[in-house]
């Protein structure tokens, strides 16, 4: 769901103009660009800082493991945001 999110607002990014190079970069120009100007609602701010935190924690924490707990009630959430992120860039 990450990577989904993470394609999406680099799309968008590039749409604008902007370019970054790293992850953390995109958050912070996503932040910066969309979420602190009020074009994007700051909801969507926070669950692209979650999925990214949860990447952080999968592919660098030790003995962290998702289950469907946690990946089940993001899964909506996701659609939206994409969908959201596909309006900006249209």
């Amino acid at each position: 769901m990450y990577y989904a999110c993470f394609y999406a607002v680099i799309a968008l990014l590039l749409k604008n103009n902007i370019e970054t190079q790293t992850h953390d970069g995109a958050r912070t120009q996503f932040g910066l660009g969309f979420i602190n100007s009020g074009k994007i609602d700051k909801e969507f701010g926070k669950l692209f800082s979650k999925l990214f935190d949860y990447r952080q924690k999968g592919d660098y924490g030790d003995m962290f493991d998702f289950d469907e707990e946690i990946a089940k009630p993001l899964i909506d959430k996701v659609k939206i945001f994409l969908e959201e992120i596909e309006q900006h860039i249209e």
